[in-house]
Formats: C-alpha cells, sequence, structure tokens
C-alpha cells in the first residue's frame, strides 16, 4: 500500500468509527465520504452533510475545515474523496495530481471588509486602492484623508488600524488579493495575487470564526470575512466595497447575482475563472465561486456512485438553503452544465 493510500485508509477508518459511535444499526456497509479544506464554505457545508446524513444512514459524509491550499494539496495526493476551496488549480498543480481532478462549483460566496470603529454609523466606504494601502500598513489611522475622502459626513476618529489577515493557504485570501491585485498596482507589485500574502502588518486569524471574533474585540480592528459569517453576527460593520463601474456596493444575494452575469459569457467549461472586479453598475467586487476538487475517476465505483449522488443532492435540493446561510446559489443558466460534470463521475 502506498503512503497516500495508507492515509486514506486510515483517515476513513478514523472517520467510519466516529460515525459508528453515532449510528445505533450495524456500520459494517456504511460508505464515510470525507473531504477537506477552505473555512469560506464552511456554514453552508456543516448544513448541507447534517441534512444528507439524516437521508441517507448507508452514505455519511464529513468535512474538515483546514485550509483551501491544504485541501488542494491532500486531493492531488489521493487522500480524502473531495477537497473545496476559491483557488482555481492551475495547469501545472492539475499535470501533477495523482488522478484527473475536476472543479465543481457549489455556490457564489462574496468576501467583506468588516471593522470595529466605535461612533461610526452605517457603512464605510472602500476602494481597492484604499484597502490596498490599509493592508500594506500605509493607511495607518481611520481618520486618513484617502479613507475621509470618500466617506464624507462620517467622524472617523483617530484611532490606529489593528489589521487583522487570515493565516497562509485560503481562499480569504486569494480573493482578496486578486481583487486588490486588479485595482492597486502597488498591491500588484508588492505582494500580488496568492492565498499565502506576505503581509507586511497584522496579526492572523486561522478561521472565520477567529477573524470575526479578533476584530470584534478588538478597538480599531480592520479585517475581511466571508459574507455569511456575517449573518449570525452583526457586531461588526461590514464595509461597501468600489466597484469597477466607481459604484459602493454591498456584497447581497442581488449585487453577487450581477456580478456573475456580467462575466457568464466567459465562464470556461471547466469553470477555472476569476470572478473578481466584473463590470457592471450592480456589481459587488469580490466574489468568487467555491469549487470542490473531485477526483474523476475512482478505483471503488460504490465510492465514486455515493459522492456523485452527495454532489447532485448538494447542488439540487441543497441549492435551496444556500441564501438563508449568505452564499449565492448557482445561477440557472449555469447549474444543468455543472450538474452534467457530476453526473460524469457515476
Amino acid at each position: 500500500m502506498t503512503p497516500s493510500r495508507h492515509n486514506i485508509a486510515v483517515w476513513s477508518a478514523l472517520v467510519l468509527l466516529m460515525i459508528c459511535f453515532s449510528l445505533p444499526a450495524n456500520c459494517q456497509n456504511v460508505i464515510a465520504l470525507v473531504g477537506s479544506g477552505s473555512n469560506v464554505p464552511t456554514p453552508l457545508y456543516s448544513h448541507w452533510i447534517d441534512e444528507y446524513n439524516k437521508l441517507s444512514p448507508t452514505v455519511q459524509v464529513r468535512y474538515l475545515s483546514t485550509g483551501t491550499m491544504k485541501g488542494i494539496e491532500d486531493i492531488s495526493r489521493g487522500v480524502g474523496d473531495f477537497a473545496a476551496g476559491e483557488v482555481p488549480m492551475s495547469d501545472e498543480q492539475l499535470n501533477a495530481a495523482n488522478t484527473p481532478i475536476l472543479q465543481i462549483p457549489t455556490v457564489l460566496v462574496a468576501i467583506v471588509p468588516i471593522y470595529h470603529v466605535p461612533g461610526v454609523k452605517g457603512s464605510l466606504r472602500f476602494s481597492g486602492s484604499v484597502l490596498a494601502e490599509i493592508f500594506l500598513g500605509n493607511i495607518k489611522t481611520w481618520d486618513d484623508p484617502r479613507i475621509k475622502e470618500i466617506n464624507a459626513g462620517q467622524l472617523l476618529p483617530h484611532l490606529n488600524i489593528a489589521v487583522v489577515h487570515r493565516t497562509e493557504g485560503k481562499g480569504s485570501n486569494y480573493m482578496l488579493t486578486d481583487f486588490l491585485s486588479k485595482t492597486s498596482q502597488k498591491w500588484r507589485s508588492q505582494i500580488g495575487k496568492t492565498p499565502s500574502p506576505a503581509w507586511p502588518v497584522g496579526t492572523s486569524a486561522t478561521r472565520g470564526e477567529d477573524m470575526m471574533e479578533k476584530v470584534k474585540s478588538t478597538s480599531g480592528a480592520m479585517g475581511y470575512i466571508e459574507l455569511g459569517f456575517t449573518l449570525a453576527d452583526n457586531s461588526v460593520g461590514v464595509g461597501l466595497v468600489q466597484n469597477a463601474a466607481g459604484r459602493f456596493i454591498s456584497a447581497t444575494q442581488a449585487s453577487i447575482a450581477a456580478a456573475y452575469r456580467s462575466v457568464e459569457k466567459s465562464i470556461p467549461a471547466d469553470f477555472r475563472v476569476s470572478l473578481t472586479n466584473a463590470p457592471g453598475n450592480d456589481a459587488y467586487p469580490i466574489i468568487s465561486f467555491t469549487w470542490l476538487y473531485v477526483p474523476e475517476r475512482s478505483t471503488d465505483p460504490e465510492r465514486s456512485k455515493a459522492l456523485a449522488n452527495y454532489l447532485e443532492w448538494a447542488l439540487t435540493t441543497g441549492q435551496q438553503s444556500a441564501e438563508r446561510h449568505g452564499y449565492t446559489p448557482l445561477p440557472a443558466s449555469l447549474a444543468p452544465k455543472v450538474l452534467a460534470k457530476v453526473r460524469s463521475l457515476r
């Protein structure tokens, strides 16, 4: 048995053991599907898995929030049944993987700037260049003229900005830096588009939950998080972001869908695409698919069938609960194409 297959066997056995403890019946024939990856879709994926596991006692799904790049690394080595993230795999990564990998979009996600600034009323506005200067450490206080210029009427305090950023390998880093690379030449040349930025300032947060906790507990804090996390906790400010048309837009179901529609005709057949800074008056500019990275072939047809059945459920019935958790369902024009990819796994 190769090391990677040994890892799969050990991991699956541990997960199966946990599942067995939660099931009253004999679990000898239970298929345990295990995935890992991004924290961005965790609230939705946790809900999906809870619901699916109730419907399908002989196929139990588990998801481990380890970060996008760790998920890609695992699935590329043959560890686990699927991975998840917001970084489109490169040709080099796909060619180096143990088996051909499909990238399956599940929902649209948005990253929003969050902050804790006492006395601010309503939502602060941020342009790409201002966000870049904050995360580069060049804008140091909340009453900096560059922030005041786009927030006329706000009484901004002379308070130090406490930058909070995610740790390396995260899909939210990739989405933010992709947007900043398109809107700030300085960011593009100094940091670039990456899931692991060389942050010049700030403290780190491992998960979205950690990001939320650090920002809301630190006066003057500035960070970023997936929109869905802000629905369950409204104790932080959520910013508007300037889009490619020059308008300051909040992240909503409508503005996320508008961004997708503006680039819909350029979506490639393998779904690897950047959706940030899309054109259009109503488009929110920091969005992406969150993908599942799924091996195209498996040595176990039963596992492939079980995984395809789960994915089909997530892309049909599961979509009905996406909006409630802060995510945007796949557009009706795209869903049949994604389902066709999933059904090819059987």
